[in-house]
């Protein structure tokens, strides 16, 4: 059986985090502890070089920071909701959702297709309603499954 993109356990709501970098470290802790990533500064570092190229906010209130890494174990992505929002450089302001996908190094083009799949969705207003509303963190590791996961 492939293993989920998302847990529960990778989710965040309602981060009070205020800067990308916090969100981003926040997110990064969750996939340390789930084994997912086993070197967290150097998984930090290559999403820093990653943000350098190009902002990762897009148009709606998502953040999209993402990497690959050698010290990534599986495709994964750590979600968190934040309030007041968190600036990704988007032209329409902060980002109220925030989605961290860690790829592991290789050929695989995996967080490619996770990284278009968010893209798809996040520009239908129910589904990122449905995020941005939920208060279980299981209900979005759900929904990430289900809508991200091929």
């Amino acid at each position: 059986m492939t293993v989920p993109v998302t847990t529960p356990r990778l989710v965040v709501i309602n981060s009070t985090a205020t800067t990308k970098d916090e969100v981003i470290r926040e997110l990064a802790e969750r996939l340390v502890s789930e084994g997912r990533v086993t070197d967290i500064d150097a998984y930090l570092a290559d999403v820093a070089k990653r943000e350098e190229v190009m902002a990762t906010g897009i148009q709606g209130g998502i953040g999209i920071p993402h990497a690959r890494s050698a010290c990534v174990t599986a495709p994964s992505v750590a979600v968190a909701t934040s309030e007041n929002g968190v600036p990704f450089g988007a032209p329409d302001g902060p980002a109220h959702l925030i989605f961290l996908i860690a790829a592991p190094m290789g050929a695989d083009d995996s967080h490619l297709q996770i990284l278009a799949a968010i893209a798809r969705r996040v520009m239908r207003d129910e589904f990122r309603d449905a995020l941005r509303t939920a208060t279980d963190p299981a209900v979005i590791a759900d929904t990430m499954t289900k809508e991200v996961q091929q």
